[in-house]
């Protein structure tokens, strides 16, 4: 049986480096690509630029605001998506306080000076407490932000986060809904709702992991990951 083609779709101020674990052993299984979101300004343009690289059937996998383009994807062209995993995502929109703290990180982003990513209050909501004292890990993170810069914050942080429960009841592919214990970004609460209102998905919640799942608990996503490819 030939390995189907899949399409991981990073998240804000992420790229290629946040899937380096699962890569290797996905290779296995299927032929994986990592999708690029930096640059499109609407949900939109960002699921037609995933769309560019995907071939006629695919599964796809979108962590956090990567599974709200997935959630898009399945919306356009759900016929397409053979398997599908949503980590450390939601499918509401933004309350006031989450608005809010994006504009606050737009006009930090736009202020005049070195741009340093992810401050330290920011990395307080990706990461677990015990993984704020792994400064590899933290290097990790902090690397891809630098590379991608406050332009690709910008454009990525005005994406308007649409409200996406009535759709979830028509995925019909397998579906995998993960995320860490310890995620307030995206808390386990809301996977539970988006787990129950797609008809065939499975939840997974991790201990030890906050928001980065794929870099926290490498193995654990990577294992999941293959499962649903065999699905």
């Amino acid at each position: 049986m030939s390995r189907q083609q899949l399409i991981l779709i990073p998240g804000l101020l992420n790229d290629a480096e946040l899937w380096r674990d699962q890569l290797p052993e996905l290779e296995q299984v299927s032929r994986p690509v990592v999708a690029d979101i930096t640059r499109g300004t609407t949900l939109a343009e960002l699921a037609r630029d995933v769309l560019t690289i995907a071939e006629d059937h695919f599964a796809l996998a979108g962590f956090s605001l990567g599974g709200i383009v997935a959630q898009e994807i399945m919306r356009i062209a759900p016929d397409r998506v053979t398997r599908l995993a949503l980590l450390d995502t939601t499918m509401l929109p933004d309350d006031a306080a989450r608005a809010a703290e994006r504009q606050r990180l737009v006009a930090l982003a736009r202020s005049p000076g070195s741009f340093h990513g992810f401050g330290e209050k920011l990395l307080q909501n990706y990461l677990s407490a015990e993984n704020l004292t792994n400064a590899a890990m933290v290097e990790r993170v902090r690397g891809m932000t630098a590379r991608l810069g406050p332009e690709v914050l910008i454009r990525q942080s005005l994406i308007d986060r649409p409200d996406g429960r009535a759709d979830l009841g028509n995925i019909a592919c397998p579906t995998l809904v993960l995320c860490g214990r310890e995620d307030v970004l995206t808390p386990p609460a809301v996977h539970m709702d988006m787990a129950a209102a797609i008809p065939r998905s499975w939840l997974r919640v991790l201990p030890g992991s906050g928001h980065l799942t794929p870099i926290e608990q490498p193995v654990v996503v990577t294992t999941e990951l293959i499962g649903l490819m065999h699905r």
